[in-house]
């Protein structure tokens, strides 16, 4: 369990450092037998602020009940 403490208290401050991650997709606009008009799409996912906190919360509880045994 502390492992896993571990890893979620380095997961929440990558997310406070990291606010969102960014990508590219390319999508078909036109697809008229052998003309295809296509484009590329900029998408995002963000995550609020107090996510990565609250990972960071969790895994010092975790770690902390695995030091009390």
């Amino acid at each position: 369990m502390k492992i896993f403490g571990i890893i979620l208290i380095v997961i929440g401050v990558i997310m406070f450092v990291i606010t969102g991650i960014s990508y590219t997709t390319e999508e078909t606009i036109i697809d008229a037998g052998p003309i295809e008009v296509s484009a590329d799409r900029e998408k995002e996912i963000n995550w609020p602020p107090y996510a990565g906190g609250a990972a960071v919360v969790a895994g010092l509880v975790l770690v902390a009940i695995s030091r009390k045994k």
